[in-house]
């Protein structure tokens, strides 16, 4: 039988460029450092809840103080305080002096409420309508209830209350907003002691990683010197410890966003309760979606940088005999 040629060669295969080389010795390198994650589950796991739970810790107590400012926020008339004016200030130079105080920068709002709408809602609000009635004279003064603007500071809101105060017009400044302020400075000291809380753990999961790929640089030791033996850089061999930092940092992450939301669902049901004690209507605030993407991404960073710091003073150190 005779053979008969082909007319047209059998193409070769297409060799993949740089960039395609690159991106699949990454998907492989990233793929089997997470399977000798899922190879030893326990282990892993330890390491992941104990990575969630240093995370977890800041996050909470952010939420705290997130919730704490949103009760806060409803207090903006608390920094309310009113000016008595003078008896014998009538209502069109009371109305001329609201207008004056409102053009102040420091002031977002001035309301006038003049003797006559301050007498009918004591007299509503009181019960002594009918006592009052046989008053020949009101004696309550005209009012101005002044709103500060949200960009005082401490100091210009002492300055505010005393230029009003000084007024010839002005009787008496009634201010009642030092608890407001304590309340607005313990937030400023948590809200420090968090950043630092914070920096303090972080600095731990580093530590944490980075001993954690120590032992395993130390437990794949002939492995590295073989493959260093043939020619591999210590990027190459340093890049499956890095994506075990990554799959750490990630793994992390994800379960302390899990132990928050936990956390508030736990807590949803007494809040609402005591919110209906008050007869009030909040509810607790969660972690948006860029707030859960931060706390992902930082057990990414602390991750790669346990791992990298691990992996670049141990892998030096590893050099075939």
């Amino acid at each position: 039988m005779a053979v008969s040629k082909t007319s047209e060669p059998i193409p070769a295969g297409r060799p993949a460029g740089p960039v395609s080389a690159w991106f699949l010795c990454h998907v492989n390198t990233s793929v089997d450092a997470l399977g000798r994650l899922a190879r030893q589950p326990f282990a892993s796991l330890m390491i992941l809840l104990v990575i969630a739970v240093t995370l977890a810790l800041p996050a909470a107590m952010y939420l705290v103080i997130k919730n704490a400012q949103s009760i806060g926020s409803n207090w903006e008339n608390a920094l309310d305080f009113s000016i008595y004016l003078k008896s014998d200030v009538t209502l069109e130079d009371a109305t001329r002096l609201a207008g004056l105080i409102r053009q102040r920068a420091d002031v977002a709002q001035v309301t006038l409420i003049s003797a006559q709408d301050a007498l009918d809602e004591f007299k509503s609000a009181s019960g002594f309508g009918a006592a009052l009635d046989h008053l020949k004279t009101n004696p309550l003064p005209h009012t101005l209830v002044v709103r500060p603007s949200g960009a005082n500071t401490e100091q210009s809101m002492i300055l505010l209350h005393e230029e009003v105060g000084n007024l010839p017009e002005a009787d008496l400044v009634q201010v009642d907003t030092e608890w407001v302020q304590r309340f607005h400075a313990i937030l400023d000291i948590l809200r420090r002691a968090i950043a630092i809380g914070a920096v303090l753990l972080g600095v731990a999961i580093v530590v944490i990683i980075g001993n954690t790929i120590r032992l395993d640089i130390q437990n794949r030791r002939d492995e590295i010197e073989v493959t260093k033996l043939i020619g591999a850089s210590n990027a190459f061999v340093r890049r499956p410890f890095l994506y075990s930092g990554l799959w750490y940092g990630l793994g992390g992450g994800l379960l302390a966003l899990a132990l928050v939301r936990y956390g508030l669902y736990a807590l949803e049901q007494p809040v609402r309760r005591l919110a209906g004690l008050y007869n009030s209507a909040f509810s607790v605030l969660e972690l948006n979606l860029s707030e859960s993407l931060l706390i992902t991404g930082t057990g990414v960073l602390l991750g790669l940088a346990g791992s990298w710091l691990a992996a670049a003073r141990h892998m030096r150190r590893i050099e075939p005999r």
